[in-house]
């Protein structure tokens, strides 16, 4: 397996404080936003954006999470038994303009399934998108509103996001199997 780092530490924390932002500015101000992560990395990226709106803007805007597991199309291929962690959005969406966070956006079959299981919890007046990184290869008709870095990749690579809340170190790397012959 080789690696390339694509983002450091401070390329990662430039991006999210630009995507934070493009965030307020795209809303004309924090109020009735709430952002919601992904599990797993995009609750992390959630509260860190938050918290960076926070210190320009001086009023805190709400996070929340969502896991998806059970909106998933591919359930049964993945796992027997998947592991579903919490869902928590702590507040009413109704009314309410929610910024849909995550790591990398891929096939876009992750963020259809977000969408899905957003809408059991409310209707919110508009939903937008913010990743940290766009790989292309969509499969649906899905668009980032907000993108910390695209990143074209071709189909044998992965995209690897590393968070110091997860991974114990800020990074995004490209990885690839090596061809063994």
């Amino acid at each position: 397996m080789t690696e390339r780092q694509i983002l450091d530490a401070d390329d990662l924390r430039r991006a999210l404080n630009r995507i934070a932002h493009e965030i307020v500015e795209r809303n004309g101000g924090r109020d009735g936003l709430i952002l919601i992560g992904l599990r797993t990395r995009g609750v992390p990226l959630a509260r860190r954006i938050s918290a960076l709106i926070e210190q320009h803007e001086a009023a805190q805007v709400p996070v929340g999470s969502l896991d998806i597991t059970y909106y998933r199309d591919d359930l049964t291929r993945i796992a027997h038994a998947p592991i579903v962690k919490r869902t928590d959005i702590g507040l009413e969406i109704e009314a309410r303009t929610v910024v849909l966070i995550d790591d990398v956006l891929f096939t876009g079959r992750t963020i259809r399934a977000a969408l899905d299981a957003l809408t059991d919890h409310g209707r919110p007046r508009a939903v937008r998108l913010a990743v940290l990184v766009d790989r292309g290869h969509r499969e649906l008709p899905i668009r980032p509103d907000h993108v910390g870095k695209n990143l074209p990749t071709s189909l044998d690579e992965s995209v690897v996001v590393r968070l110091q809340e997860t991974d114990e170190r800020d990074e995004v790397v490209i990885s690839r199997e090596e061809a063994h012959g």
